[in-house]
């Protein structure tokens, strides 16, 4: 059988290979048998983790994929950082540079978990004179503060840039990379490279399902089955069923979180189940729930019966 190669990009540093270890596992889990992957990974000269072969354990499990490692070396070295959110969040502004390959690519980020096959929506996603594409964002970021109304964002196409598809032949041929960096480097945006994305790119955005980014908002929506002008609750029930899930708030190997289970699933399968770690996490958050009222316990049980458990 003729495989379907999907490209897919992911960025981090030293620590988050565990979960980008996950993350891929995930991936592949859920990956069609005539699926390849051709996975990148871009990191910078501080990495370890590419000599270290710790992501090469998953050729213990899988055969579908590759990965390939691309060195951005000390670019955006300096550039702005907010909310703990280092450098790295910039190289995926670089992909149709570093990755000349293809002249389209998606990337991800890796405290996601994917629920089913990339091979359809990416090749179904026409991006003919589009430089990217994503999920728009159902909760505007700060439209009403004077500083960020006044930058010139489409509020209406503003999408998140944890998960998305470019264009790089179009992103390439109009010198638009060159246009990145030199924005990067010369300010200060609230939401970095998300916040670039959506300036750089303004007009030539393509929205995509909500199910290709099930961030916390997204999901909040889709649980309550709300009427609103962005999605379809047709496309919500997809979000709830197989979509990918974004933990771009709380992360659920650091606390209780939205789909936290989701991710202790997936994490439970990987060659990177450690029985300590997993272990000493519920230990710790069990003491903790002890040492609460309860009244909060019975508040968290409902909030989580209500909210949380959003997929069978």
């Amino acid at each position: 059988m003729e495989k379907i190669k999907i490209p897919i990009v992911f960025c981090f540093d030293d620590n988050f290979v565990s979960q980008a270890g996950v993350c891929i596992t995930s991936l592949l889990l859920n990956a069609k048998s005539e699926t390849f992957y051709d996975i990148f990974v871009i990191h910078d000269n501080k990495s370890l983790f590419p000599s270290q072969g710790k992501l090469e354990h998953l050729y213990n499990e899988f055969s579908n994929f590759s990965i390939t490692y691309r060195n951005v070396k000390n670019t955006f070295q300096g550039a702005f950082e907010i909310r703990d959110i280092n450098v790295a969040t910039y190289y995926r502004l670089l992909i149709p540079e570093l990755i000349p390959e293809y002249d389209k690519i998606m990337y991800h980020d890796v405290d996601v978990i994917f629920r089913n096959d990339l091979s359809d929506i990416f090749n179904e996603t026409d991006l003919t004179d589009f430089y990217v594409s994503g999920v728009v964002t159902p909760k505007p970021l700060a439209p009403d503060k004077p500083e960020r109304s006044k930058i010139g964002f489409d509020w209406e196409s503003y999408i998140l840039a944890g998960n998305i598809i470019f264009n790089s032949e179009l992103l390439r041929k109009d010198g638009v990379v060159d246009v990145f960096k030199q924005t990067v480097l010369n300010s200060k945006y609230e939401y970095q490279d998300m916040d670039i994305i959506n300036l750089v790119c303004k007009n030539k955005v393509k929205r995509m399902p909500p199910e290709f980014c099930g961030t916390i908002e997204v999901f909040d929506l889709a649980v309550k089955k709300e009427i609103q002008t962005l999605y379809t609750l047709e496309e919500l029930e997809r979000v709830l069923s197989f979509g990918i899930v974004h933990y771009n708030g709380p992360k659920p190997w650091n606390t209780w979180c939205l789909n936290f289970d989701i991710w202790w699933e997936y994490y439970r399968k990987s060659v990177y189940f450690d029985e300590n770690f997993y272990y000493n996490f519920f230990k710790s958050k069990i003491n903790e729930y002890d040492q609460l009222s309860l009244k909060k316990r019975m508040k968290i049980l409902f909030r989580y019966f209500k909210n949380g458990k959003t997929v069978n």
